[in-house]
């Protein structure tokens, strides 16, 4: 019988992870906020269900989305900048209380393994090496509430809970190029980078799910991190465009995240290597 996953959030990573699962065997339920995309979803042969998870009580066809499906995939970014750069709506977002609206769901469905999607925000801006270790200090409000959401899940007994945390992501749409380009005064040039390309977020949660490595937490970078100003000024020559000018007066404040476990436990091999 063909392993059926559900992943929730069809977007930028949900969406050609969905294919690839496909293309791997799988049979693919996936969700979107808008109905606009179903035909989108069906001709990549993924079946299609409209969800748009709420902070109140929501009415979405969770149920028959979840329904045979051994693995659940969450891929939606958390969304919390809404309209005021304070936060002041960040309540109103919960992306907290979206994902508990969600648990009854999972916890009545044949799912046993969850795989979440979270961020290296998780840690914070510490001036340090950061490895599988290393405590959680979000400092932003979206960092703060993937903290919250990754314990809630590893606590749930109903499912084993996988957490992958990405960093910067790249790939269509998100040339590093055009993210500094042109800016003035940019702080922290001699902080390293930690990004990841879309190849390999798709090759890493395809390892998860053929070594089925459950209930762990990884950290997920290119092992690769030259500095700021290096990198930037270097993408921006190579697609003719102005370089960042960066602000040297202020000593750089900067993670380096290592992916060292994930690396070891699925045996993996970055297939993105020079960014």
């Amino acid at each position: 019988m063909m392993t059926k996953v559900s992943v929730l959030g069809c977007g930028w990573l949900g969406l050609p992870l969905a294919k690839a699962l496909i293309q791997e065997g799988y049979v693919v339920k996936g969700s979107t906020t808008s109905v606009d995309k179903q035909d989108l979803l069906e001709i990549a042969g993924i079946t299609h269900f409209p969800i748009a998870l709420e902070t109140e009580n929501f009415s979405a066809p969770v149920d028959d989305f979840l329904a045979e499906s051994e693995t659940l995939i969450i891929a939606i970014p958390p969304k919390l900048r809404g309209k005021n750069k304070d936060y002041s709506d960040a309540n109103k977002n919960s992306f907290v209380k979206k994902i508990e609206n969600l648990l009854p769901y999972i916890e009545n469905s044949t799912v046993k393994n969850l795989l979440f999607i979270s961020s290296t925000a998780v840690f914070g801006d510490a001036n340090a090496t950061i490895n599988d270790e290393t405590p959680l200090s979000p400092v932003t409000e979206s960092g703060k509430q993937l903290a919250e959401i990754e314990t809630l899940l590893n606590q749930n007994p109903h499912f084993k809970t996988t957490i992958l945390r990405f960093g910067g992501l790249i790939g269509p749409d998100r040339n590093p190029a055009r993210f500094l380009a042109g800016k003035e005064n940019v702080a922290n040039p001699e902080a390293p980078i930690n990004l990841i390309h879309l190849d390999d977020c798709i090759g890493i949660i395809l390892r998860i799910l053929d070594t089925n490595s459950w209930g762990i937490q990884l950290n997920a970078v290119t092992p690769n991190h030259p500095s700021r100003k290096e990198y930037y000024t270097q993408k921006a020559l190579e697609s003719n465009l102005t370089p960042p000018t960066f602000n040297e007066s202020i000593p750089s404040v900067g993670k380096t995240i290592l992916s060292d476990r994930l690396i070891q436990l699925l045996d993996y091999q970055f297939i993105q290597l020079d960014l």
